[in-house]
Formats: structure tokens, sequence, C-alpha cells
């Protein structure tokens, strides 16, 4: 997310280091994580032809509170333990596997939806399963966010960042001129011909909500934190990231205000005899 999310060319399903180092601090993330604009769950609530959810990658179960919540019931597949136990502490039902790997044991459901995950999962095998597990006319909704820093901030933390992890894989985003709102949505036009290719489903339709939180200076450091790459830092890094940061947003006043976009695709899956 932000500055360093992995480009779109990188493939990060094949990152698994980085995949699975959302755990190390799963309180964090469920605190400081936006959840899903309204918008955005009634419109996959509203595309499914009934109430039984797959979450993939259900993290701490962010998004799949927000499904209950609309009166689906959900079942969460997370490949990180640590995560699948605060999801679990929350009352959700999450079993630990990778999606590719994971065992439906007969189970069918009639949407799967993926929030801020399905791109740490490969979008062919992912589809194919997604086919597999889902009913006729059932839904695949992977969609996620991504948020704008202000130029200076994004400046700070890029410089940081790269001071911090000069070999890191995910160092190659902070380059791009391209607003990281615009390139986010490559993930999805991956995910979409993840879908093509393994067949079985209509043609996926690719959409946006554009949403903006503000955020005191406290919070944003919170935040920055859990996104991927500075969650595989050292605390002494990452403190030091984390102070040029705070310096950057004292600079704007100690308040900014981040544009969002949650990119997201929706795939009906085709009869058997279709």
């Amino acid at each position: 997310m932000v500055t360093i999310t992995p480009p779109p060319a990188q493939e990060p399903h094949r990152h698994r280091r980085v995949a699975e180092s959302f755990g190390v601090d799963p309180a964090r993330y469920d605190r400081t994580r936006a959840g899903y604009p309204e918008a955005v769950v009634e419109r996959i609530v509203a595309a499914a032809p009934g109430a039984e959810f797959l979450d993939v990658g259900c993290g701490t179960g962010i998004e799949a509170r927000q499904f209950r919540a609309a009166g689906c019931t959900v079942l969460g597949v997370e490949p990180d333990e640590r995560m699948a136990g605060f999801a679990r502490g929350g009352g959700l039902v999450v079993e630990v596997a990778t999606f590719e790997d994971w065992n439906p044991a007969g189970r069918t459901f009639d949407a799967v939806v993926s929030g801020t995950a399905w791109h740490w999962v490969d979008p062919v095998a992912g589809a194919a399963q997604a086919a597999r597990v889902l009913r006729p006319g059932g839904v695949l909704a992977p969609f996620g966010h991504v948020y704008q820093l202000p130029p200076a901030v994004a400046d700070a933390l890029a410089t940081a960042y790269r001071r911090a992890a000069p070999d890191s894989p995910l160092f190659a985003a902070t380059q791009s001129e391209v607003s990281v709102l615009d390139a986010y949505g490559g993930l999805y036009e991956r995910a979409a011909d993840g879908i093509r290719e393994a067949g079985g489903f209509d043609e996926p339709e690719l959409w946006r909500h554009d949403w903006e939180r503000t955020y005191r200076r406290d919070d944003l450091l919170d935040l920055v934190p859990t996104s991927g790459g500075l969650t595989m830092l050292p605390p002494d890094a990452l403190a030091e990231v984390l102070a040029e940061v705070g310096a950057a947003v004292d600079e704007l006043g100690g308040t900014v205000t981040l544009p969002y976009a949650t990119w997201g695709l929706t795939a009906t899956r085709r009869g058997a005899d279709a």
C-alpha cells in the first residue's frame, strides 16, 4: 500500500514472505486499516445470488465483519495463523490455508470475496479454485484499498524506506510517476485476465469507488507500519522511517486528508451447461 505497494508487473503473489508478514501485529492492522465503504459492501451483496460468502485472505476479519453485518454468513480462509486467530476472536470462523491449497470439502458458496488480498493469490489458480466452489450464478468479487499520501509525505517515506531497505523488491514502486490510485487498478486488471484464463465466468466487470479519510499525525504513523515492506523492517529502522514521515506531516500542520480508491471487480460463475 502507499508508495511501496508491489507494482502490477512484479506478480506480488510470488512474494510470499511479504504476503505473510502482515500478522506481525494483528491488533494494529485491525485498528488502523480502514473498513470498506458501505457502497462497496452493498454492491457485492446485491450481485450475489445468496448470502453464503467465502472470504479469501480474510486477515483480521475487517471486511468479513462488514459482510456479516449486512446479513451474510462468512467463512474465512487465511494463510497466517496470527491473523486468523485475531479474526476468530471476533467471532468469525476461519480456516488456515492459502486459497490455492485450501480444501473446500464439497462446500459451495454464493460469493467468493477478498479484501485487499487477492493480489497475494495466483490470479489463474485462484480464479480456478473460485470457479470450483461457487454455485452457478455466484460471484467472484476481489476488491481493495489504496491511498495517496501528500507529495511531501510520500517523498519522506520513499527516501527513508530506500535508506532502510535499499534491496527491497518493493522499492521499485516508489519510482513511478503514475498516481498510486490509478496504478493500483492494474492489480485488478491482472485479476480479470486470470479469471478469463481460468474460464467458467462471464466477462469480469472492473470498477472503482473514490473516497477520502482524514488522519491526525499519530493515527497516520500507526497506519503506515501495516504496509507491505514496512512490516518486515527491524524496530530501529522502522522508527527512523516513522520519524521522517512524522516530521513531514508536522510541516503540513499535523493533519492530512488522504484520497482513497477502492478498486474491485465482479465476475459471475456460469452455469454448468454454459
